[in-house]
């Protein structure tokens, strides 16, 4: 979902255990320190195993985050946690981003779409959207 350490650390060791590419957004890669074999877009589809995942760009938490979404689930990695988004480190830019990406991306999505974060518990999408208002005031 994007480059930070925590997320992306054993991509070589799978790339090369189930030969299969490392895919990431282009705006994450120099993080990442790896090149993506394939780079990862905006509103592609990924079949997985007979599941359909629409890749969703969602800059904020890192400039090339971008969730997966398909069969009334929604992969957030650190875009989108209960309680709020994820981590801007600080940066008033950044989280007018990420509340942006929430806003236009993801709260877009029906409220029974399961949310599964990059850590932590689930929680659906009708039961953060209300709180962005109040998200956005806090500042974080």
């Amino acid at each position: 979902t994007h480059g930070h350490h925590d997320h992306i650390g054993a991509a070589p060791e799978v790339r090369e255990a189930l030969e299969v590419p490392f895919r990431i957004h282009p705006a994450d890669a120099l993080m990442a320190g790896i090149e993506p074999d394939v780079p990862l877009t905006d509103g592609e589809v990924i079949d997985l195993g007979g599941v359909s995942l629409r890749t969703v760009h969602t800059p904020g938490h890192t400039p090339g985050s971008t969730c997966l979404v398909g069969a009334g689930l929604l992969f957030s990695g650190d875009t989108l946690f209960p309680g709020g988004p994820g981590a801007t480190r600080g940066s008033a830019a950044d989280f007018t981003t990420i509340m942006t990406s929430l806003r236009t991306r993801l709260f877009v999505l029906d409220d029974a779409t399961i949310v599964l974060p990059g850590h932590g518990a689930d929680t659906t999408i009708g039961a953060e959207r209300p709180h962005l208002d109040e998200w956005q005031a806090r500042g974080w």
